[in-house]
C-alpha cells in the first residue's frame, strides 16, 4: 500500500527515515548500485519529496 512521506529523521546510526502518513516508517538510504536515493542527502532534496508516495509493507503485512 502506498503512503505519502510526511517527514524525515534520523536513526541512531545517522540514516535518514522516512515518517509516512500511516504512521510507518520506511529507511531512505542512498546506497548505490542498490537504491539510487541522491535526493535524501541534502535538506532540498528530502523537502521536495514530501507527499512522494512508498509502499509501506507494514500496511500490507495487515
Amino acid at each position: 500500500m502506498q503512503q505519502a512521506i510526511v517527514g524525515f529523521h534520523l536513526d541512531a546510526e545517522g540514516h535518514f527515515v522516512a515518517d509516512l502518513a500511516c504512521g510507518h516508517t520506511q529507511h531512505v538510504r542512498h546506497d548505490p548500485p542498490w537504491q539510487n536515493r541522491p535526493w535524501v542527502l541534502t535538506e532540498q532534496g528530502r523537502n521536495e519529496t514530501l507527499g512522494m508516495k512508498l509502499e509501506c509493507k507494514k500496511c500490507e503485512d495487515k
